[in-house]
């Protein structure tokens, strides 16, 4: 059940309280009788992180499975345009 919050409109008394997504939404402050207002509050949880259930909570087996999934990393060359140079110049002459 979904835990709800009122204000009373009259005195401030704030409070929560549990109630069925079917019940009558509260109207009477239980301290001094006012008019009461249902007020919007922050969430209770919070939603962080990178991928939830794949990335922080899978099984090894998932784990493997989908790193075997990643498509490899090109090679690099490793010559460099100064070899290049020097190359070219000696085949020159």
């Amino acid at each position: 059940m979904p835990v709800y919050e009122y204000g009373c409109q009259q005195c401030g008394h704030r409070f929560d309280i549990m109630q069925k997504f079917s019940d009558e939404p509260l109207a009477e402050c239980p301290q001094c009788g006012g008019p009461l207002k249902k007020l919007i509050s922050n969430t209770s949880f919070v939603l962080k992180g990178g991928g939830w259930y794949v990335t922080d909570y899978a099984s090894a087996e998932r784990k493997k499975a989908a790193e075997s999934e990643k498509p490899a990393a090109p090679e690099k060359k490793t010559e460099s345009k100064t070899e290049t140079a020097k190359a070219d110049t000696t085949a020159a002459a």
